[in-house]
């Protein structure tokens, strides 16, 4: 039985965001360093045209794994202009990262809320 595609596609955001909120979360810890550049990844929708659908294998050896991290570029981030650059050097801003952490629980809440119905759809056509 092949996957359905909302299920994956769920699963590819979920990793997505937990790369992101690893990357917010390394700005935060380093708000106070000297000469530390704020970092964020590349957009989902980047990573979505970026990846394929892999066919199905009927060997493991067939076709390589499509390893959504590898395809997660994690950059330095466009300069904000409230704080610019700081004496240190810095250009984290505490109030833009807190503004991304607070995103990401959005995007994940709103992503497992659809995986959720969309479950419990299936399970209503399975019941009959």
């Amino acid at each position: 039985m092949q996957p359905i595609q909302l299920f994956e596609m769920a699963g590819r955001q979920a990793e997505w965001l937990s790369v992101r909120q690893e990357v917010v979360a390394g700005n935060i810890a380093n708000a106070n360093t000297p000469k530390f550049k704020a970092k964020d990844v590349t957009p989902f929708e980047a990573v979505l045209d970026q990846s394929y659908v892999p066919m199905a294998r009927t060997h493991p050896a067939h076709l390589a794994s499509n390893n959504l991290s590898e395809q997660i570029e994690v950059k330095e981030s466009e300069l904000n202009e409230e704080i610019g650059v700081q004496e240190s050097g810095n250009t984290v801003s505490l109030s833009e990262e807190l503004s991304k952490t607070g995103e990401i629980k959005r995007q994940y809440e709103l992503s497992t809320g659809l995986v959720k119905s969309f479950h419990s759809m299936m399970l209503l056509t399975v019941k009959r």
